[in-house]
């Protein structure tokens, strides 16, 4: 099956790409997938373990293959891992595709990400991790985005309605 997705959605961790995602495809009546989710399945393990046993090069090849295949088959609203945007076959392969910044700053995405359970480059000191993924990301994000859309102090529905009105032809 060969389809597109309506929306790409990246951002750092903690921007709210599954949970916003989530609540957009429901609004729009259309499926909802996650890379990630995607990885855990194909690998039969959560990526925590992943990188644990088989590091994070591993994970990075398993994820481009997994952005390539969603980004053939997913006819709804698609979120990539936070690191996708790392390779740059997977910018490339965004050429074309509307692509959504969930944009944050550090004080909400600490908030929202915790101490970091279950996310392995977060494991140890989650703030200052966070802080210079963000900081080493922003770029990459800006670069592939055709919107950015500011999530701070926002539900997961005001920003999925702010989406579904960019998404309007």
């Amino acid at each position: 099956m060969s389809a597109r997705p309506v929306c790409v959605l990246v951002g750092a961790p903690g921007s709210g790409k599954t949970t916003v995602g989530q609540a957009l495809a429901a609004a729009l009546g259309v499926e909802f997938r996650d890379t990630d989710l995607d990885i855990e399945q194909l690998a039969g393990k959560p990526i925590p373990e992943i990188f644990i046993d088989e590091g994070e090069a591993h994970f990075r090849t398993l994820e481009r293959a997994a952005v390539a295949a969603a980004l053939a088959s997913c006819g709804g609203v698609l979120a990539l891992g936070g690191g996708a945007i790392l390779a740059e076959e997977n910018r490339a392969a965004l050429i074309g595709h509307t692509v959504v910044h969930l944009s944050v700053e550090l004080p909400d995405a600490v908030k929202r990400v915790g101490l970091g359970a279950g996310r392995p480059l977060l494991a140890i000191n989650p703030r200052a991790t966070l802080k210079h993924l963000m900081e080493q990301r922003r770029p990459l994000y800006a670069e592939v985005a055709t919107a950015t859309v500011v999530t701070d102090g926002r539900t997961p529905e005001e920003i999925a309605t702010e989406i579904a009105a960019l998404l309007k032809p």
